[in-house]
């Protein structure tokens, strides 16, 4: 099964202001009795971009969800959805919802799935006989609208979740893990499915516990801490630049290492099946060579203080932190 990702046409009585954002929350606060789940949430989430919304388990992330849908009424500030009152019947209709633990009526079709949401959703019965195919099309189940749900594999119904989401051509989507059950081909289509979602200029707000996805298909990403937002922006500016220079020679003698400090901070030196800074190993053999660089310029003095020693230089891999490395730092407390 195959996503398509064929790009389709919008419903023509919705427009979305770009001056207003997809989602915008102010000083948004929830308690539970003597429990507070949400502290002051401000955030703001621009109409086709995608977002990530990190946090570890107990953040506020499923509270903050519940809010903007309309399920949980917040104890102070406001949430808003393209400038109207979160919750609000004009709102939700321009939303669509795929949460982490759904459950469907496992009689129904997945096609029997899709008219239901339909109609819920005020499609007329020719939009719904015409959307049908393509959306199950476009999750990967065509040839499956009719077998019944509980037939379905949990990736099927991970799909099948998808397509009741985009089914009536939301301007918003909030997606909850809907990578959990999907193995890695599953998981390269809904990150593609995502991206033609952005290109049709649908928000898409991403709440994924596997970071390495949400590095690859988000513009901004917010991490939540205790029901604050710790850290948020673009993802190239969270990441920041280069940070370090792995360059890998054939001997890393106390001449070359000398010669790089000039430059920058060696932070390692380890030959391939051995420990960092074994002494031993920098004689001969390959070894790599851990710099810490703050310009990602240095890289072609690098390769010409190895070069003019005459060292051969078979590898310079320019290194940056991993959205899991920030996150850590931030929810660990290392930068909070």
């Amino acid at each position: 099964m195959s996503l398509n990702l064929s790009t389709e046409p919008r419903a023509a009585e919705v427009t979305v202001p770009a001056a207003v954002p997809a989602i915008e929350t102010r000083g948004l606060r929830k308690t539970y009795g003597r429990s507070t789940a949400l502290h002051d949430l401000t955030l703001t989430v621009e109409p086709g971009e995608v977002f990530g919304f990190l946090g570890p388990n107990g953040a506020g992330k499923t509270t903050t969800v519940k809010i903007l849908m309309g399920l949980v009424r917040a104890t102070a500030g406001e949430a808003r959805i393209f400038g109207l009152p979160a919750g609000d019947l004009a709102a939700r209709r321009r939303v669509g919802y795929l949460p982490e633990n759904f459950r469907f009526h496992d009689w129904l079709t997945g096609a029997g799935l899709l008219e239901f949401h339909g109609r819920l959703a005020g499609l007329s019965e020719a939009e719904r006989r015409q959307r049908i195919p393509q959306v199950l099309g476009r999750v990967g189940l065509s040839g499956r609208g009719d077998a019944r749900i509980r037939t379905y594999s949990k990736g099927m119904t991970q799909r099948i979740g998808l397509a009741q989401a985009i089914f009536h051509r939301p301007d918003l989507v909030l997606l909850d893990e809907p990578t959990s059950a999907l193995d890695p081909v599953g998981r390269r289509e809904v990150r593609d499915l995502i991206r033609s979602l952005r290109d049709e200029g649908i928000t898409v707000f991403l709440n994924s516990h596997l970071l390495s996805e949400v590095e690859l298909v988000c513009d901004r990403v917010a991490i939540i801490d205790r029901g604050r937002v710790v850290r948020s922006g673009p993802l190239a500016e969270l990441l920041g630049a280069t940070s370090q220079l792995r360059v890998t020679v054939d001997r890393a003698d106390d001449d070359l290492l000398a010669a790089l400090r000039r430059h920058t901070e060696v932070l390692a030196v380890e030959a391939a099946g051995s420990e960092p800074d074994d002494a031993a190993t920098r004689a001969g053999g390959s070894v790599t060579v851990t710099l810490a660089v703050d310009d990602p310029e240095l890289a072609p003095l690098v390769a010409e203080t190895v070069m003019r020693r005459g060292h051969r230089l078979y590898g310079l891999v320019p290194v940056h932190r991993s959205l899991e490395e920030v996150f850590i730092a931030l929810v660990e407390g290392g930068e909070r």
